[in-house]
């Protein structure tokens, strides 16, 4: 989810999923040691619980990410071993790391070492066409042995040759029977089902057994989905109706705007908000018209929410 999750959406999110973990987009080691840290590491408070996801393959580089990762208040930190994109490959980790379980115990071990919160792995269940069991469950057994008790496990082998990101995410076959399996293998292990998960009842039925389930591209293209399983695991909240999402995203981003942050960047993940309703088209047209951008007045979410209610009354 590079260039996806970022703060505002994660934002947008939580009032989705009042109860829900958020999860970084995957920063890198060198992007933290060479770049803007607050740019990256900066987050609001309502994001609680959420959790840093690093990209490296350096014990010592992910020890010193892990440890500003703590300072800024993270309440997990992730290492993605399952991102199959050619810039991941490039710099040799992501999924590219299942293949060197002994260096992931080793960068685990390094950030274990100098943090409190708990140390994570997200990871696919083989690389490229290989679909044996025993490489998934010896590559989750190492970590096991170091101490590592969160799996997010996607569902899906990495592909690393001749698939795109976007075809990794579709053509490698779901073996959801295979993530169940690791389960049982690793009972005391909190197992967190990935991939395929379209709609809440389908995330649902297939994280049964399953300590949780992982959202990444369903909520980008519908957000609405965070609501649909909020509101089946925690019946007794309230969640907030679409015009309170509203107001309160206009309130973000009128503070955000003040600190320089261009409004774009931060309207991109309301865009499908409301999917499925009527008038959705008139919605996303407003939200992303580069003339009204360009004024940076957050006042736009109040003229397509305008907009779109009457066209709900005259087709509803």
């Amino acid at each position: 989810m590079i260039d996806v999750t970022d703060r505002h959406c994660r934002f947008f999110h939580r009032l989705l999923a009042p109860h829900a973990r958020l999860y970084t987009e995957m920063i890198t080691t060198g992007a933290l040691q060479h770049g803007d840290v607050a740019r990256h590491l900066d987050f609001d408070p309502s994001e609680h619980p959420v959790a840093l996801q690093l990209g490296g393959s350096e014990p010592a580089a992910l020890a010193a990410a892990a440890r500003l990762g703590q300072q800024w208040g993270f309440d997990e930190i992730n290492l993605n071993c399952g991102c199959p994109s050619e810039r991941v490959q490039k710099g040799a980790f992501g999924a590219c790391l299942m293949a060197e379980p002994e260096l992931v115990a080793d960068c685990i071990k390094a950030m274990q070492d100098v943090v409190d919160v708990p140390v994570t792995v997200k990871h696919r269940l083989g690389l490229d066409y290989d679909e044996s069991y025993g490489f998934v469950r010896d590559f989750v057994g190492k970590l096991y042995d170091t101490g590592c008790r969160v799996f997010i496990v996607h569902a899906r082998n990495a592909v690393l040759k001749g698939l795109t990101p976007k075809d990794n995410r579709e053509i490698p076959p779901l073996r959801y029977d295979v993530a169940a399996q690791l389960k049982r293998d690793f009972p005391d292990a909190v197992m967190v089902l990935n991939g395929g998960l379209a709609n809440a009842d389908q995330a649902l039925r297939a994280g049964e057994g399953f300590e949780g389930v992982m959202l990444g591209r369903a909520a980008w293209h519908t957000p609405r989905v965070l609501s649909e399983v909020s509101a089946k695991l925690w019946p007794q909240t309230v969640l907030p109706t679409d015009a309170q999402v509203v107001d309160a995203m206009v309130g973000y981003t009128s503070r955000q705007v003040a600190r320089g942050v261009p409004l774009r960047v931060m309207l991109r993940p309301m865009l499908g908000l409301v999917n499925q309703q009527v008038g959705a088209r008139t919605w996303r047209r407003l939200l992303s018209d580069s003339t009204r951008l360009r004024a940076n007045d957050p006042a736009v979410l109040y003229e397509a929410w305008r907009a779109l209610r009457p066209v709900m009354r005259r087709d509803g």
